[in-house]
């Protein structure tokens, strides 16, 4: 399998750490990368994971190759629990986001780099990019651009959206939101169009609503001393993962007599792996660039 490089693999398999039979879930399989590495780190089986049902049809080559070690469900990590059907796991690894897989091909709709339809849906199921964008009102379409996209011009964009819409086409919206921005949009050191398209597919696909089921489902499903251990790619899903853990981590925040510390509403059930969220090094993002903002955060899941 080729196309996609996993994201910091050295030090999710330090942090994951995968033993001899151990189980381990890969919550987002994409392109198997986790996957094949926790299976030649150890003798042990792996539940993968992705509501891409191209990601799954392209998986079931390691499937034979790791003859009865791997297992593959099309469907999404916030429902691993039922996946494993009551058992418990000794890791979970999620990699957020789309995949190299979904930006490198135009039919998806994902990237503006080379224009196809405006799509989005990872699952393939649901309204697309297309549907919302040209049917919701400009404010519906601002909110989502400055929430889930961060960006100052989301009112003029989703203003331009509206007045040349229908959109049908990644191409098409790029341009749209390129003109929008206006002049200064070519001072910007990224693609003016970047945040609306990053919008638009957390809210297609609900990426930060399954990333907080996801983060209950796997400590649910975590044995004691089984690892959770989340890669991330933008300060929203950081923000997620960081609250998560702290609020149920051993070592809570320092209060202040500004802002004390809150009890502690449930017992702590993680140890923190990082205190801070690990990086890509200078070597791995100079050789895959799409690694550039991945923060890892990591903990261990501590006895009941």
């Amino acid at each position: 399998m080729s196309g996609h490089l996993p994201v910091m693999l050295a030090e999710v398999l330090r942090m994951l750490s995968p033993k001899d039979g151990e189980h381990y879930v890969d919550g987002t399989f994409g392109g198997g990368g986790y996957t094949r590495a926790i299976l030649e780190a150890a003798d042990c089986r792996v539940l993968g994971i992705d509501r891409d049902p191209d990601a799954i049809a392209r998986g079931q080559e390691l499937v034979r190759h790791f003859a009865g070690r791997l297992t593959l469900v099309h469907g999404e990590f916030s429902n691993l629990e039922t996946y494993l059907d009551g058992a418990q796991t000794d890791g979970v690894v999620l990699d957020l986001g789309a995949s190299s897989f979904q930006f490198d091909e135009p039919a998806r709709g994902f990237s503006f780099r080379d224009s196809g339809p405006l799509d989005m849906r990872m699952s393939r199921q649901g309204p697309s990019a297309a549907d919302f964008v040209n049917s919701a009102d400009a404010r519906d379409i601002a909110r989502v651009i400055a929430q889930l996209g961060e960006e100052h011009n989301a009112h003029r964009i989703a203003r331009a959206i509206v007045a040349r819409r229908p959109v049908a086409t990644t191409g098409e919206l790029a341009q749209i939101v390129k003109d929008a921005q206006g002049p200064a949009a070519a001072r910007l050191a990224i693609h003016p169009a970047t945040r609306t398209f990053q919008a638009l597919r957390i809210h297609v696909n609900d990426e930060l609503g399954e990333l907080e089921r996801g983060l209950e489902a796997a400590a649910g499903a975590l044995a004691p001393l089984g690892r959770l251990v989340v890669v991330s790619f933008h300060s929203l899903e950081d923000r997620i993962v960081k609250r998560f853990l702290t609020a149920r981590a051993t070592i809570a925040p320092l209060g202040s007599r500004h802002a004390p510390v809150a009890r502690r509403a449930q017992p702590a059930a993680f140890r923190l792996l990082t205190h801070r969220p690990l990086m890509p090094g200078a070597t791995e993002v100079e050789g895959n660039p799409r690694a550039r903002s991945a923060r890892l955060r990591a903990a261990e899941r501590l006895a009941a």
